[in-house]
């Protein structure tokens, strides 16, 4: 099917103006490099919203897959539920970014997507992603360089946890967050923390009370300074050398 063919079967294209086209995530999520009628046929396909409260699931470990979801406001959490009973976090997930990656070669959803704030989702049905990105190669591509993204943040994670103590694996999260949030408009050196201490520890491999000491400590040298969630970064460059040597996950 041509692209001009999809164009004319969709004739009220109204909907859109609050999708796609208008987004101000175009530039982080799916449509980044397509022209504006590409653009006007990923939005139509994208153009069902859905809104997920806060402590919803998005969808869960083991349902079938059938769309990719770009977050379009709010922030979620992935989860997989170990066998003694305990939930193990296994991303974070903000504005502009895509979740259900993770489903694609099993064709079913390897774990839970959890709200942590109210939040609202453009749903995207995969069959018609790859129906359209065999008129629109430009639409494939990035959609590789998502996935290959997805993989080198996998991989940051890993060596995370294998080799960097307490404070370093602070410090490379806090820094993560700082470049994201940067990325979306939003201050380099002040935002909130999302999810909670427990969560944020379950994700880098560390206890409660270890997340705890380890913020007191950053605050303690004054190189950050924590209000509840409120994180304000006051030295990024020594936190930067907390960091250590290793890269900070994309």
């Amino acid at each position: 099917m041509s692209l001009q063919t999809l164009l004319n079967s969709h004739h009220d294209i109204s909907h859109i103006k609050s999708s796609c086209a208008t987004c101000s995530l175009r530039e982080l999520c799916l449509p980044v490099g397509l022209n504006e009628e590409e653009i006007r046929v990923l939005g139509d396909i994208a153009s069902h919203k859905r809104k997920i409260s806060r402590s919803g699931y998005l969808y869960r470990a083991g349902s079938k897959f059938q769309s990719l979801f770009a977050i379009r406001s709010g922030f979620f959490k992935t989860c997989i539920l170990e066998q003694d009973g305990r939930q193990q976090v296994t991303g974070f997930h903000m504005t502009g970014e895509l979740l259900g990656l993770d489903a694609i070669s099993t064709e079913m959803h390897t774990c839970d997507a959890v709200a942590l704030e109210d939040s609202e989702v453009c749903e995207i049905p995969f069959a018609k992603l790859e129906e359209i990105s065999r008129t629109i190669p430009s639409l494939m591509h990035h959609f590789h360089k998502i996935m290959s993204r997805e993989i080198v943040r996998d991989h940051g994670v890993m060596l995370l946890l294998g080799s960097m103590k307490a404070e370093e694996r602070l410090a490379t999260f806090l820094l993560n967050l700082s470049r994201r949030f940067v990325m979306r408009g939003y201050s380099e050196y002040n935002f909130n923390l999302r999810m909670t201490r427990e969560e944020i520890g379950s994700y880098l491999g560390l206890k409660l009370e270890t997340v705890s000491r380890a913020f007191s400590k950053l605050q303690d040298e004054n190189i950050i300074t924590i209000d509840n969630k409120h994180v304000q970064i006051n030295d990024i460059v020594r936190l930067k050398i907390k960091m250590g040597n290793s890269t900070c996950i994309t």
